[in-house]
């Protein structure tokens, strides 16, 4: 493994550590009575505290220092004092651990009584500290300079969301987009309880992939000696409950589709889907926009979001719409009736990128993606799809060739979906047929399958019933102002890391990194050069060596050139 300077210094301090005696990662409890958070809210001067968590930043000033310690509910400032924390004659705790052996990120646990500075800063007066973690590997560190300017912030989407627990650690207030997550699932599931609708599991390896169109992610189970396919839905499963007897069930999901990648899709997602027995889409439009005012104040406070440039408003009601309207309103265009070669001529007339794969769902659905998404920006229902587009879909009670569905839109995209639930084992034989049909033309998002076992429990009969799936990763994008779904999830997939390259080190570049390190605050390039006492040739050499590796960073600050550690 190849360390970096800071990395064989702090290993280095770690042996010394050990040397002395002292457990850089001991097994005992540490026992704690209060937070950052539970401190600044209930502070009395004198009062007696026991905290742990991360050295966030320090000033020594001889046998005196101030410092930082974070915990998960904040920071507090930290007063170490030679004298009080090393009564006797032995100053080497203060002296030695905490000047020299300690370093910013190492985790230690703090005991002391609580004061108020001159300045007014409610602070810790350390009486003694445990060193509970050695941190091996030096923090990003962000430093603001006299105008104001950040450098060094840890804030590239790609090394943030590959390294979460830094990015959590360096930049806390990312945390509060997953608290806000876990609160909407709360919510939700309190909703949904209340409700008296029950919470359910249903099987993520699936020997058919069903209940959505979608490509799957495919293994094999040994034992069985079968393909089975990581869940793309777990729709087809949760109606065998309601033919088993129970009037609605929900299960908040983990589905996998091996598609795209892009701002609003991972190819690992998670989905609410619930099922009511006895119910229709209209009840569940009803349903869905109380849901979603009822989310938004239990996250938010508030049934208004922010996202990007709009304010957008979660109180129900919401306005509704059908597709076939919505088609003709932003384009002219009424898809009644029409042919699968007259829309596909339609579709190629404004620019769509249509092909012969395509059955007139498909065509439909890149109509209204292309032409009328973008245009809902305040909670919409888009109703009455065409019954191409929708295979697990009742027909509609009135309006010929068209399916009781809806979809609820925000900002120009789609949040939920929702059925009155296909019941008939007859017409669902026929719409799995009819998917089949686009899949042999080439269509590899239709239904590859017929689930046999399915139909087989709709013969059963299932009582009517209305669906509704919600992508609780879209919908939280939607309530923190987060464009990426990348930033609502705590580990989103990623390429394969880069392997880092193998730097041999020469003894011109060693000496510039000892230099370096030797304080935090950054030198003056020529500051550096007069200390190593490298001829010029070697300096550039050095230099270039350690800018190009990434090891060192230069940066021109008020016309001086400013050199330090990457």
């Amino acid at each position: 493994m190849q360390l970096s300077e800071q990395e064989i210094i702090r290993r280095e301090k770690l042996n010394k550590l050990v040397e002395m005696g002292i457990n850089a990662f001991p097994a005992d409890e540490y026992v704690i009575t209060d937070t950052t958070e539970s401190i600044k809210q209930d502070f009395a001067d004198n009062k007696q505290v026991k905290i742990a968590g991360r050295l966030m930043s320090r000033r020594i000033q001889g046998k005196a220092s101030f410092a930082e310690l974070q915990d998960s509910t904040g920071r507090i400032q930290v007063y170490f004092n030679r004298d009080e924390i090393c009564t006797g004659e032995d100053k080497t705790l203060y002296n030695e651990v905490y000047k020299h052996l300690l370093d910013i990120g190492d985790i230690i646990g703090v005991e002391g009584e609580l004061f108020t500075t001159q300045v007014g800063e409610k602070t810790v007066l350390v009486k003694n500290f445990t060193l509970l973690t050695k941190s091996l590997r030096p923090l990003p560190q962000a430093k603001t300079d006299e105008n104001g300017v950040v450098h060094d912030a840890f804030n590239d989407p790609e090394l943030r969301y590959r390294q979460r627990y830094v990015d959590l650690t360096v930049n806390p207030q990312i945390k509060e987009v997953f608290v806000k997550r876990t609160k909407l699932f709360n919510a939700m599931r309190t909703f949904f309880n209340d409700a008296g609708y029950f919470e359910v599991e249903t099987p993520i390896l699936q020997s058919i992939p069903g209940g959505a169109a979608a490509r799957p992610f495919i293994t094999h189970h040994n034992a069985l000696d079968i393909p089975l396919y990581l869940r793309i839905a777990n729709e087809l499963y949760l109606k065998r409950l309601i033919v088993g007897g129970f009037d609605g069930v929900y299960e908040f999901s983990k589905n996998f589709r091996n598609e795209g990648m892009d701002r609003t899709h991972n190819p690992e997602f998670t989905a609410m889907e619930i099922y009511v027995a006895y119910k229709d889409y209209n009840w569940m439009m009803n349903f869905t926009e109380k849901l979603l005012e009822f989310c938004a104040i239990q996250v938010n406070g508030t049934t208004k979001a922010t996202f990007g440039e709009y304010e957008v408003d979660f109180k129900a009601p919401y306005q509704r719409i059908s597709m076939t309207d919505a088609i003709l309103k932003f384009t002219g265009f009424d898809i009644t009736g029409k042919t699968e070669q007259e829309l596909f001529d339609f579709a190629k007339s404004i620019g769509i990128e249509v092909n012969e794969t395509m059955g007139k769902g498909k065509i439909i659905d890149e109509i209204f993606g292309e032409k009328c998404e973008g245009n809902f920006i305040q909670p919409t229902f888009i109703t009455d799809y065409p019954i191409e587009m929708s295979p697990l879909t009742k027909k509609h009670r009135s309006k010929e060739g068209l399916t009781e569905r809806f979809e609820l839109m925000v900002c120009g995209k789609e949040i939920a979906n929702a059925y009155s639930e296909l019941n008939d084992p007859i017409d669902q034989r026929e719409r799995f047929e009819d998917q089949l049909k686009l899949s042999e033309k080439g269509d590899d998002e239709a239904g590859q399958f017929i689930d046999e076992d399915f139909l087989r429990a709709l013969e059963y009969g299932m009582p009517p019933t209305s669906g509704l799936g919600i992508g609780m990763d879209r919908l939280i994008m939607f309530l923190t102002n987060n464009a990426s779904i990348q930033e609502v999830l705590f580990f989103p997939q990623m390429r394969p890391e880069k392997a880092v390259p193998q730097i041999e080190l020469g003894e011109d570049e060693k000496v510039i990194l000892e230099i370096l390190n030797s304080q935090e605050e950054p030198f003056t390039l020529a500051e550096v050069k007069e200390r190593s006492q490298l001829s010029g040739k070697k300096w550039d050499k050095a230099s270039k060596t350690l800018t190009k590796n990434n090891l060192v960073k230069v940066e021109k600050i008020d016309e001086v050139l400013l050199i330090k550690l990457a």
